[in-house]
């Protein structure tokens, strides 16, 4: 009823303190009330990155930073040098969006240092937005900051905003000295804003552009890291993966993305991960706008509601051996992760569902691909599968392991 029939009536949501460290935090498409900005915001999303038209029009980007990443891989392999998997995915994912913002790399290279603090800030700005405050129960707390939530998160949201807000300036002074356009995503962000100024402007621009690459990269590399687990804990159902991947390889040796979307078997890797290590275990928060009856209680105006997505993916009434890695049940039935099917919303449901689903979809099938089959992983130390929370759900250590090219 929350996500579905009464929707609209709690549909809102409660934004923490955390958030308001955001320089521009009433154009953040996750907290924001679904008002105008708001539909502007997922308006612009599917226009410019996430519609099939975009995700196809932009694929070749993704395909080139894959093959950027493995090269370093395979460089890597013949130093038998070991690889934090997880870095490596966010490493990929940062450069794909990056490159369909920008048309450059947001680093110099894979081995950068740059990447392990971008990765860090990533994860506070992640952390603070999901971590249990005082200040969101008691407001009065709020200028106190007794657990420094807020200043950790003013810290990484300055970090990043003055990264974007240095490329997204570059532009602007290249298209006010009439130089010929990128044709990426920022410049058609640019050209969308230049006709609708009072809906979408600069600072929303920004702000869409942090939301995005901090989402997008924290989960990609998040679910990477546990389906690199899961498949180095179940090493047959890695070889399954890898022999249904050589059906689609080219004959220049190469992986497309488009293809990967139809392996049964890597998918049904892929929503088992999401259903056991579910990317935010609870839905980021609802708040109603109105009273609404939901089921037989009547619900004032602004409570906050909170849905345990992690619970249910784990509910015995609906899943055999819950506890269990089991790709194989997602081969018996049609159940995705888009929304309709309750006892498995990763990505939430309704019209606050993550917006940048089918990007991830595509990003995750095409690294997970990458890293089997040309690659054999092995682990030096015991793999420990136990877990943080944040406002997603992390790998409490991470995943190092050494690379043995396979295929060429």
């Amino acid at each position: 009823e929350i996500l579905l029939r009464k929707d609209e009536a709690c549909s809102s949501r409660p934004v923490p303190d955390a958030v308001t460290a955001l320089k521009h935090h009433d154009k953040a498409v996750l907290w924001i009330p679904p008002n105008e900005t708001w539909q502007t915001i997922r308006k612009v999303l599917r226009m410019y990155l996430t519609s099939q038209h975009k995700l196809d029009t932009l694929k070749n980007i993704r395909e080139n930073v894959m093959e950027e990443a493995l090269a370093f891989i395979r460089n890597a392999g013949h130093k038998k040098a070991a690889i934090d998997v997880g870095m490596l995915g966010f490493a990929v994912s940062l450069n794909q969006l990056s490159k369909t913002f920008f048309s450059q790399s947001m680093t110099a290279s894979y081995e950068a240092d740059d990447i392990k603090e971008f990765q860090k800030v990533v994860e506070t700005a992640m952390e603070v937005q999901g971590k249990f405050n005082l200040a969101d129960i008691f407001p009065v707390l709020k200028s106190f900051d007794p657990q420094n939530v807020w200043r950790r998160a003013k810290k990484a949201f300055v970090w990043l905003e003055e990264k974007v807000e240095v490329k997204v300036n570059e532009r602007v002074q290249h298209r006010d000295s009439k130089l010929p356009k990128f044709g990426d995503v920022l410049d058609s962000m640019l050209d969308y804003s230049v006709d609708n100024e009072a809906d979408f402007n600069l600072k929303h621009i920004k702000t869409l552009i942090v939301d995005v690459l901090v989402a997008g990269t924290d989960t990609v590399a998040s679910v990477t890291t546990w389906i690199m687990s899961e498949l180095l804990l179940n090493p047959h159902m890695l070889l399954k993966v890898r022999e249904e991947v050589s059906q689609i390889v080219g004959e220049d040796g190469t992986i497309e993305e488009a293809k990967t979307l139809e392996l049964s078997y890597l998918h049904a890797v892929i929503k088992e991960t999401l259903r056991l290590h579910a990317g935010s275990p609870l839905l980021a928060p609802h708040i109603t706008q109105t009273q609404v009856q939901i089921g037989n209680y009547v619900v004032p105006k602004n409570t906050q509601l909170m849905v345990n997505a992690w619970a249910m993916a784990r509910d015995e009434r609906y899943w055999e051996k819950p506890t269990v890695f089991m790709p194989e049940r997602f081969l018996k039935n049609k159940m995705d992760f888009k929304g309709q099917h309750f006892e498995f919303i990763p990505f939430g449901s309704g019209r606050r569902k993550c917006p940048g689903m089918p990007l991830a979809e595509r990003m995750l099938s095409l690294i997970v691909a990458s890293f089997v089959y040309y690659f054999d992983w092995d682990a030096k130390e015991e793999i420990d599968m136990n877990d943080k929370y944040g406002l997603t759900l992390l790998k409490a250590t991470p995943l190092v392991a050494s690379p043995k090219v396979m295929n060429k």
